[in-house]
């Protein structure tokens, strides 16, 4: 599932002329849908952003509709036509199922792009932080994950059960930890937060009681709510200490998920980068990184913590690039 390390390019720049020809990458999220077009020396030529396309979350239909508009602006960027696109590497978040990868790789077809793959974010990701080496990446964006690979070609994953099992140190986890927080402090459970007045603002509500009806309307998606993590962020940074303490928390979790996959990969002994992803360490740093790093020293005091080399849709296209590379060696 995860990619091999890279070889060399020299085959396929005689197989495939670099003029009018690109691979696609696409990452694709609970917030957001990223494609990126590369020509075959990789460098990017265009960008485009669209809304989400986590089929668990929005359905086949709409993510589909979704990656469609994120390709057609990054071709428009480019000054390219779908037909220009050799191969696509699609990475989304909720597709581990073989059965749901296969219907959006289906309702996908009408792109024209001969040569395309549907994979799980944690592919890309991981791909981005290792390059097909061994290592870990840790994804904490709307919703969370771990994934690795050692040198025997080993897979594993921590984490990914959704908002309802999982998804620990995630955006919407630590949302619904601060609302948590808010009802212990309303209740007189717990202490006083900022929080109450940050979330009252961000549901639009006059006081904090209301907020117990507020936050079951329909329109509190699972993404809405992980946008309202981005204030308990805020609020730790402030020093709020109930924030500080979601945080802590927050990196706790995901050094569990990390541990997991270490241990299930025999890893303890080696040296390796762990990767890291999403929206959530963009905004807090080191609030929840140093968590997450107390928990590899413990675990794999040759594991170190790294951002990523390139964005997870970057990796997607360099992945294309790389199994068009394949093939050409191959015939």
């Amino acid at each position: 599932m995860f990619a091999p390390k890279p070889k060399s390019t020299q085959f396929l720049k005689a197989r495939y002329p670099t003029s009018g020809r690109a691979t696609l990458g696409v990452d694709g999220g609970g917030t957001k849908t990223h494609a990126v077009i590369l020509d075959l020396n990789l460098n990017i030529l265009g960008e485009g952003v669209a809304g989400p396309s986590n089929p668990l979350r929005v359905g086949v239909v709409s993510a589909s509709t979704a990656i469609r508009e994120a390709v057609d602006k990054a071709c428009d960027a480019a000054g390219l036509r779908r037909t220009d696109l050799v191969a696509a590497e699609i990475g989304l978040a909720g597709v581990r199922r073989q059965e749901l990868r296969a219907r959006v790789h289906d309702s996908l077809k009408g792109l024209g792009i001969r040569d395309l793959v549907v994979v799980g974010d944690a592919d890309i990701a991981l791909y981005a932080a290792t390059q097909g080496a061994p290592g870990l990446v840790v994804i904490a964006g709307t919703g969370s994950i771990c994934c690795g690979i050692n040198a025997r070609g080993k897979q594993a994953c921590a984490g990914g059960w959704g908002p309802l099992a999982g998804d620990e140190g995630g955006g919407a986890w630590i949302a619904r930890r601060g609302l948590r927080a808010i009802a212990y402090a309303s209740d007189g459970r717990g202490p006083a937060t900022s929080l109450s007045a940050a979330a009252s603002k961000y549901f639009r509500v006059s006081n904090p009681i209301d907020l117990s009806t507020a936050i079951y309307a329909p329109a509190v998606t699972n993404e809405y709510l992980a946008g309202f993590g981005k204030f308990v962020i805020q609020a730790a940074r402030a020093k709020d200490r109930v924030a500080r303490e979601i945080l802590v928390e927050a990196g706790k979790e995901l050094g569990v998920a990390a541990s997991a996959v270490i241990r299930n990969l025999k890893l303890e002994r080696e040296t390796f980068p762990v990767g890291y992803v999403g929206g959530v360490f963009a905004a807090s740093g080191e609030l929840v990184l140093s968590h997450l790093r107390e928990a590899l020293v413990n675990i794999a005091p040759g594991a170190s913590l790294t951002p990523p080399k390139f964005s997870p849709a970057v990796a997607a296209a360099r992945m294309a690039h790389e199994r068009l590379n394949d093939i050409a060696l191959a015939v």
